[in-house]
């Protein structure tokens, strides 16, 4: 069966938001253009390390001579997106691997994101035959995604204040505050 892509190469709005309470939220990567809408299911250290680096990737290119992408130092303003994901948000499947790569010949950061594999745990060490070689498993889906600079600077602002939304931080122990209270472990001194 062939892998369905979820591609879109010049969206109309992308955004990581949560849905449910801080310590219980699920994390998405929604994409829209026009009525299509395609949400997958993240970490929030996925979410993290996502933001991180396509800022990574946009500062590296602004050292280029002369900027020739034009990419910008902050998020543009007219780029800001702080409404919630767009209801309902129907999972199409939750993400295992990220990569992330640049295309200069649209001058566009491109997110490829793959489903969350689980291996069959049940099978037999006898029946995986006597080659060492890995299975090869075949992907049902991906999202493919091609972000202009400025919306992929205005992503990754987003994503880091949602990412820094959840609950605050013990400041003794380091570990989250949940709402109902908190019992500190402080480490060994």
């Amino acid at each position: 069966m062939p892998t369905i892509v979820h591609e879109f190469d010049w969206p109309d709005r992308v955004v990581v938001g949560t849905v449910g309470l801080p310590g219980s939220r699920t994390f998405y990567l929604q994409v829209r253009a026009g009525a299509r809408i395609v949400s997958i299911a993240l970490e929030k250290q996925q979410s993290a390390l996502l933001a991180e680096k396509i800022d990574e990737i946009l500062d590296q290119l602004i050292t280029f001579e002369g900027n020739p992408f034009s990419i910008p130092t902050t998020t543009p303003v007219e780029l800001v997106d702080n409404d919630p994901l767009e209801e309902p948000v129907a999972e199409e499947f939750r993400t295992g691997a990220l990569s992330l790569g640049w295309d200069p010949s649209t001058v566009q950061v491109v997110i490829e994101a793959y489903p969350l594999i689980e291996g069959d745990e049940d099978e037999d060490e006898d029946e995986k035959g006597d080659d060492d070689a890995p299975d090869l498993v075949e992907i049902e889906q991906m999202l493919l995604v091609r972000l202009p600079v400025g919306t992929a600077r205005a992503f990754a602002k987003r994503t880091r204040e949602v990412v820094g939304a959840g609950r605050p931080i013990c400041p003794l122990c380091g570990y989250p505050v949940d709402p109902d209270g908190h019992t500190c472990t402080l480490p060994d001194i």
